[in-house]
């Protein structure tokens, strides 16, 4: 099978990432087409991918900063020709299901369906932009509202992440979708006989995940917090921040599962597409305190590996906190859940989706 996998950009790790990188170990030899390429803010493992730019590649200061350049990425993606292809796996969260794949059929793992266009005044909100920006950037949102929506209509089959996702999906786009849920690394977590006395939060220090809300929940009841993370909100969250909260910057990942396995209970007070870091916790047997949206929905069994609060405020997160002191969780249970969403289950998932696909487009083109 000849394959193509599309990704949106390559200048910033994260859960896009993990996901394109089990891709390129899935399907050796596969092409990653993207729009921007940043060597040096890459894993070096990275280099020995086949990689192919668009022009957006070569536009001035994208790599750092790509977001100025947001309107240029449909066109971007709709230069490109795939249907030399047998089959195209796009690995979406903005606009790179919008590549030309002819009869090449075409899978979307959707990741979440564009945020800044679908979900604009959150966006905004979470971005902090003001009310000049916004307004000139609506009539633009609309343009790729309908651009998006037409690039949606032309995929062949979605993915979702969750069952979040999966409405959204339906919702913005009207398409049907199948759950696979994204790889986990399960392996390297394992409970350990006795936790410490601490909460823990492990998150990009930015105003969205709502990483303040934990902060401040543990300051008012007194409960020792750990924070592992980095990002431009540090400085206003060390500033609210009492004596029980302590900031530990970037926690290496040979160093995580120990944090993980280690604490009462793992604090997620954001609102997630899905979130890795909730189903790590639970790999380490420890249960997980979140708010009640979300991929987390998929991911957390309430009074089994967790609790939800029903509200993002202070006063929600801590009536959780004062619940879970009078509870008990096994950590063998939490372990168990977290097995769900193992690597190896994604892998064997997905090929069997994707086989089925290219069998049936073999039977159509015989016919």
């Amino acid at each position: 099978m000849k394959i193509a996998l599309v990704h949106d950009w390559l200048n910033q790790r994260g859960g896009a990432e993990d996901v394109l990188e089990v891709l390129v170990r899935m399907y050796p030899g596969a092409p990653v087409y993207t729009s921007i390429y940043a060597p040096g803010l890459m894993p070096d493992s990275y280099r020995s991918w086949d990689i192919r730019t668009t022009w957006m590649d070569r536009l001035p200061g994208i790599h750092r900063n790509h977001q100025p350049y947001l309107f240029l990425y449909p066109k971007a993606f709709a230069d490109l020709d795939l249907s030399n292809y047998d089959l195209v796996l796009s690995n979406k969260s903005g606009f790179c299901h919008g590549v030309q794949t002819g009869k090449t059929p075409q899978i979307c793992y959707c990741l979440a369906p564009t945020r800044y266009i679908w979900q604009f005044d959150a966006y905004i909100r979470r971005e902090r932009l003001g009310l000049a920006a916004a307004s000139i950037l609506r009539p633009v949102v609309a343009m790729l509202r309908r651009w998006d929506y037409e690039a949606a209509r032309r995929v062949d089959s979605f993915i979702a992440i969750s069952s979040d996702i999966q409405r959204r999906i339906d919702r913005f786009y009207g398409r049907e979708s199948v759950i696979i849920y994204p790889p986990v690394g399960t392996g390297c977590y394992e409970p350990v006989a006795k936790p410490d006395d601490y909460f823990l939060v492990v998150s990009r220090l930015i105003p969205y995940k709502r990483v303040d809300l934990a902060v401040q929940a543990c300051t008012r009841l007194g409960l020792p917090l750990l924070v592992g993370g980095d990002g431009r909100d540090r400085a206003r969250l060390e500033a609210m921040a009492g004596p029980t909260v302590r900031f530990l910057g970037r926690v290496p990942e040979t160093d995580l599962p120990d944090l993980m396995a280690r604490c009462r209970a793992f604090l997620f007070p954001g609102l997630e597409d899905f979130g890795i870091a909730p189903v790590q916790a639970q790999a380490a047997g420890r249960p997980v305190i979140a708010f009640r949206g979300g991929g987390a929905l998929d991911t957390v069994i309430e009074g089994e590996t967790g609790l939800f609060f029903d509200e993002q405020s202070i006063e929600s997160l801590c009536g959780a906190l004062e619940q879970f002191e009078d509870l008990s969780f096994r950590s063998t249970r939490c372990r168990t859940n977290a097995e769900r969403f193992d690597t190896a289950i994604f892998e064997r998932e997905l090929a069997a989706f994707v086989q089925k696909r290219y069998d049936g487009r073999s039977q159509d083109t015989t016919r």
